[in-house]
C-alpha cells in the first residue's frame, strides 16, 4: 500500500490541477457534465481495453485518465452547489460499509453469488429502492442492459434454474430465428445468449470484445499466411480465405 502522506499528496495535486484547468484553460472553462460525459464513458472502455490486454503500463496511464474524469465531474458538482470530490469519496465509503455487512457487521455472505444477493436485498431495504428494475438506466450499452434487466429479475426468482435452461432457451430463439428471420427474432436470441452468459459467470460483454479481437488477430495472419504465397487475401474466393484462416486459427 502506497504511503498515507504520498497518496494524499498525489490526490490533491491532481485536484489542485483539475481547479487550474478549470480555470485558466478555454477548453476545460467550456465543459459541462453533458460534454465531459461521453469522455468519461470512451475513458472506462479504454480502461477495460487495457485490463483484457493484461498491459499494466497502459492500464496506469488508462486508469489516470478515468480517474481525472472522476475529479472534473466533481468539480462540476462543486461549481453547482450540488457537492464536491469529499462528498463523492465520503458516499461511496459509506455505501459500499453499508452493502458490506459481512465484513464491517454481524452479517454472513459465504460465497461470491451470496454477497451478490445479499447487495440487491440491501438496495431494497436501506435504500428504499421499488420495482424490480429500479434504476437500470437505459442508456447503457445494449449487452450490460441486458445483464442488468435479467440480474433484477433473478432477485424475484424469475429466471431458469441452471446453465441447462438457459442453453435450452438460447436453441429454441435460434430455432425460431431460423424459421422466421428478423430483427426480432435476432434480439431475442442475443437476450438469451446474454443470459447464457450470467449463467456461466462471464461478462457478455467482455467475452464479446475478446472474440472480436481473436477474429481480428486471425483475419490478419490469415492475410500474412496468403501473402507469404504470394496471394492477396481480398481476392481469393471465400473457400480459399476459410483455408487460411482455419491455418491462422490453428496457429500456423
Amino acid at each position: 500500500m502506497p504511503d498515507a502522506d504520498e497518496l494524499a499528496r498525489a490526490l490533491v495535486d491532481l485536484q489542485e490541477l483539475a481547479e487550474r484547468l478549470r480555470r485558466d484553460c478555454p477548453w476545460d472553462r467550456a465543459q459541462t457534465a453533458e460534454t465531459i460525459v461521453p469522455h468519461t464513458v470512451e475513458e472506462a472502455y479504454e480502461v477495460a481495453d487495457a485490463a483484457l490486454a493484461s498491459d499494466d503500463a497502459k492500464l496506469v496511464d488508462e486508469l489516470g485518465d478515468l480517474l481525472f474524469q472522476t475529479f472534473f465531474l466533481a468539480l462540476l458538482l462543486e461549481e453547482r452547489g450540488a457537492g464536491d470530490l469529499a462528498a463523492v469519496t465520503r458516499a461511496i465509503h459509506e455505501k459500499l460499509v453499508r452493502r458490506h455487512p459481512h465484513v464491517f457487521g454481524e452479517g454472513t455472505a459465504d460465497t461470491p453469488g451470496a454477497v451478490k444477493q445479499r447487495w440487491e436485498e440491501l438496495k431494497t431495504e436501506q435504500e428504499g429502492r421499488e420495482g424490480i428494475f429500479h434504476h437500470v438506466p437505459e442508456t447503457l450499452p445494449a449487452l450490460l442492459y441486458a445483464q442488468k434487466v435479467q440480474r433484477r429479475a433473478a432477485t424475484v426468482g424469475f429466471e431458469y434454474p441452471d446453465l441447462a435452461g438457459a442453453s435450452g432457451d438460447l436453441d429454441d430463439e435460434i430455432e425460431e430465428l431460423r424459421a422466421e428471420p428478423s430483427g426480432n427474432e435476432l434480439g431475442d436470441v442475443l437476450f438469451a445468449a446474454v443470459n447464457v452468459a450470467r449463467h456461466l459467470g462471464v461478462d457478455p460483454e467482455l467475452e464479446l470484445r475478446q472474440a472480436s479481437r481473436r477474429f481480428v488477430e486471425r483475419v490478419e495472419r490469415a492475410a500474412e499466411l496468403a501473402a507469404a504465397e504470394g496471394k492477396e487475401f481480398a481476392g481469393l474466393e471465400l473457400s480459399e480465405q476459410d483455408r487460411y484462416y482455419d491455418l491462422a486459427k490453428a496457429g500456423a
